[in-house]
């Protein structure tokens, strides 16, 4: 932990232990499940981490905290700016949707904490659109769950709903509240909130299970072909592998060859590269290093081509039973 850079969840964990118990639990409040849950298991994993790290990350907090000024002056933009700045644009982009988008979704975003048999549960009677509006709203590993105490019809049905949905008007989202029984807080929102779609219905099935995700892709191609094909392009992307574990990932790139592996990863980006890299030898990864830098440009056609034959690979083991595939840790 000590001999190299800390990550940013790592950084946030420092600062929560900082604070103390009692403010810690506080700032943990305004977070969702996936993020308590990771900072918990980084303030888990902390050990011996020097009294002059702690104190580069407190004052890296601070002046991050200063940079962002304007108290009661554009909030929204104030709010954007230091989740950004403490998160990355990425993560921070489901919290600035909730939080500034969504306003009157308080019913909603406490089902991100139940039990997905309890959320299950909950819209088991309700309409197939409300249902469809959950799933949409809810993190895709935790619809996939949710999905699961369903019967095979109803699940091939609400996953094509997803795919199926855009954006619902923000009195639908009031409605949903009124229905679940929540105190509202803030003021309404007069902006569509963008849910569902075809990325989230491959992102549910990637998280349902092999079995599960057979049936309702082959359920999906008798209704609608071409829809099955579009979500079968976005369920496993090569930007997946950042998310596996190393056992998982060295797994995948035994089978996979030297040139192969060379050429996709001329069309990833430098924190991919590093990751798939590092899960080779040492030897291995300064051989590619410098081929990748001797081959020069590239054309897409190669690379997209490369990286679909490393996707077909993780498939094929995944099809076989040697790595899994699914939510949970290391998983997709």
């Amino acid at each position: 932990m000590t001999d190299k850079a800390l990550s940013d969840i790592e950084k946030a964990a420092v600062t929560i232990i900082s604070l103390g118990e009692t403010d810690a639990a506080e700032v943990l409040k305004f977070l969702d499940p996936k993020e308590v849950q990771k900072i918990s298991e980084a303030v888990a994993n902390l050990k011996n981490i020097p009294k002059s790290v702690v104190e580069d990350v407190i004052d890296e907090f601070i002046d991050s905290a200063e940079d962002a000024t304007g108290i009661g002056i554009n909030n929204d933009e104030y709010v954007k700016e230091m989740l950004i700045q403490t998160l990355g644009e990425e993560k921070a982009k489901t919290l600035i949707d909730r939080i500034l988008i969504t306003h009157n979704t308080t019913g909603l975003d406490m089902l991100r904490w139940m039990e997905p048999r309890q959320v299950a549960e909950i819209i088991r009677f309700e309409h197939p659109q409300i249902q469809t509006v959950i799933l949409g709203y809810l993190d895709s590993d935790q619809a996939a769950e949710v999905l699961t105490f369903f019967d095979e019809v109803v699940r091939l049905d609400l996953v094509m709903r997803v795919a199926a949905l855009d954006r619902v008007q923000p009195e639908a989202l009031q409605d949903l509240n009124d229905m679940l029984e929540t105190q509202f807080s803030g003021s309404r929102s007069s902006q569509e909130a963008h849910l569902g779609g075809v990325q989230q219905a491959a992102n549910i099935l990637n998280n349902i299970g092999t079995t599960i995700e057979n049936e309702i892709m082959a359920g999906i191609k008798e209704v609608n072909e071409v829809l099955a094909d579009e979500i079968s392009e976005l369920m496993f992307v090569f930007e997946n592998f950042m998310d596996m574990d190393d056992r998982t990932l060295q797994r995948i790139l035994r089978d996979v060859q030297p040139d192969t592996m060379m050429l996709a990863l001329k069309g990833a980006n430098e924190e991919l590269q590093e990751r798939l890299l590092g899960n080779i030898s040492q030897r291995a990864a300064e051989i590619m290093r410098d081929d990748m830098e001797a081959k020069g440009p590239v054309r897409v056609v190669d690379v997209e081509a490369a990286q679909k034959e490393m996707l077909a690979i993780a498939k094929k083991l995944a099809d076989e039973g040697e790595i899994v595939m699914g939510s949970g840790e290391g998983m997709i």
